[in-house]
């Protein structure tokens, strides 16, 4: 049922509810309960932003929340903001639905966090991981992908990409291969595009039966033998650090390929514009703001 309060009416009202101003902390800790007067604003601030969002989306009003429109509404906020908003938003939602929520990376810090790897830095800290983890970081600077994301890689006869996303038609342009599905951000799916050579590499490592994996707190059903969230990250880090002394984290991945897909689709003749627009879907998000930022 929709609600003919205003978004900030909403979030003031939600947050009343949620009062228990003045109380002892330590007596009733992880029960929800908004105990300061900065922490109400705070909610309120974080709330009416949400309620704004479902409007717009015409997604109801913040009665009708349910798990996983929160978490599609935190992986579209990821693009906005740095890590502690984004956080402050989480607590917020999980106070409303009275149910914790994993925490979501902020696409933006990481981004600002992260810098490139050459072709050949990347291949020197493959060749020093183990086979598994060695092909994780070759899928994830070939697409562009999240070290989470690495643990998602499903056929597409198995997994359809996101249908409440309006996606350019010519989203892996210029590259050929096999087409795969991951899961990104607020579970929103997308295509990734796998040249034939590590698609059988991929293939050969596929499990029967499937693994899970539980990786930060979140549960994953792995069909492919390889590495994936903070293992291969931690992997990706220790190589880096061991064959070039340094190290800016498995995220460069990302900005390795944001910049190399820039390249080739302004030589294939791409304005930077539509280039931009073209990598942001192709790596899992919709803010051509965001995949400036990785170019720097």
């Amino acid at each position: 049922m929709p609600s003919f309060r205003s978004g900030r009416d909403q979030a003031r009202h939600a947050v009343k509810q949620l009062a228990d101003i003045g109380t002892s902390r330590h007596a009733n800790r992880d029960d929800g309960r908004v105990r300061s007067l900065r922490t109400a604003r705070n909610y309120e601030q974080a709330l009416s932003g949400l309620t704004s969002w479902l409007q717009n989306n015409r997604l109801g009003s913040l009665r009708d929340l349910d798990r996983d429109t929160a978490l599609r509404y935190l992986g579209e906020r990821s693009e906005q903001v740095r890590q502690p908003t984004l956080d402050q938003d989480r607590q917020a939602i999980q106070a409303l639905l009275s149910e914790k929520l994993p925490r979501v990376v902020s696409e933006l810090s990481s981004a600002l966090s992260g810098r490139a790897y050459t072709g050949e830095q990347l291949a020197a800290i493959a060749a020093a991981q183990t086979e598994r983890h060695a092909l994780a970081t070759e899928l994830a600077a070939a697409c562009g992908l999240r070290a989470h994301e690495l643990l998602t890689i499903r056929r597409i006869e198995e997994q359809q990409p996101s249908g409440h996303r309006t996606w350019r038609p010519d989203i892996h342009t210029g590259r050929e291969g096999v087409l795969y599905v991951v899961s990104g951000k607020g579970g929103l799916r997308r295509t990734v595009m796998i040249s034939a050579n590590l698609a059988d590499r991929l293939e050969a490592r596929r499990l029967d039966q499937g693994l899970i994996v539980m990786d930060r707190g979140i549960r994953y059903k792995a069909c492919y033998d390889i590495g994936g969230g903070q293992a291969w990250s931690s992997s990706f880090g220790s190589a880096s650090r061991r064959v070039l002394g340094w190290s800016t984290g498995a995220h460069g991945c990302r900005h390795s390929y944001a910049q190399a897909r820039m390249d080739e689709l302004q030589s294939a003749g791409y304005r930077y514009k539509d280039a931009l627009l073209t990598v942001s879907q192709e790596m899992g998000h919709f803010r051509a703001s965001i995949t400036e930022v990785y170019l720097r």
